[in-house]
């Protein structure tokens, strides 16, 4: 978005084939990128809609809200599971982050197949610029 915004895309945690030091390494850059960063705007964590919050997923968000970075959850994947589970899964996502100081409370359903809730993703990315 120009000088306004940049978009970094950092390295997955869950289901990364690596070998744990490498694992152990992304992370500690990860967090090093994290610390200390007054002009991070949000980050955007992807959940993946077929399993909804894993544990590596809270880490993250008691991370996040340790260190005080705003955070949304972007649903992935929404359209690999039936409407009526995905609006269950939006609404115990939406729950289990209304407790948390950094959450943003908009969840959104991403699918990058059938383009599912990717404007809504795109409008609250540029809102912020």
């Amino acid at each position: 978005m120009g000088d306004r915004l940049r978009l970094v895309d950092m390295p997955g945690y869950g289901y990364a084939k690596a070998p744990k030091a490498e694992i152990a390494r992304w992370t500690g850059l990860v967090r090093d990128y994290l610390r200390g960063r007054p002009t991070l705007k949000r980050v955007v964590l992807l959940v993946d809609a077929r399993h909804g919050l894993k544990p590596y997923d809270t880490e993250v968000m008691d991370a996040l809200d340790a260190a005080a970075v705003t955070y949304q959850i972007a649903l992935t994947k929404a359209d690999k599971i039936k409407p009526s589970e995905l609006a269950t899964l939006a609404a115990a996502t939406s729950a289990a982050v209304a407790k948390r100081p950094a959450a943003h409370p908009v969840i959104i359903a991403t699918s990058a197949e059938t383009g599912l809730g990717i404007e809504e993703l795109r409008a609250e990315i540029a809102a912020l610029a």
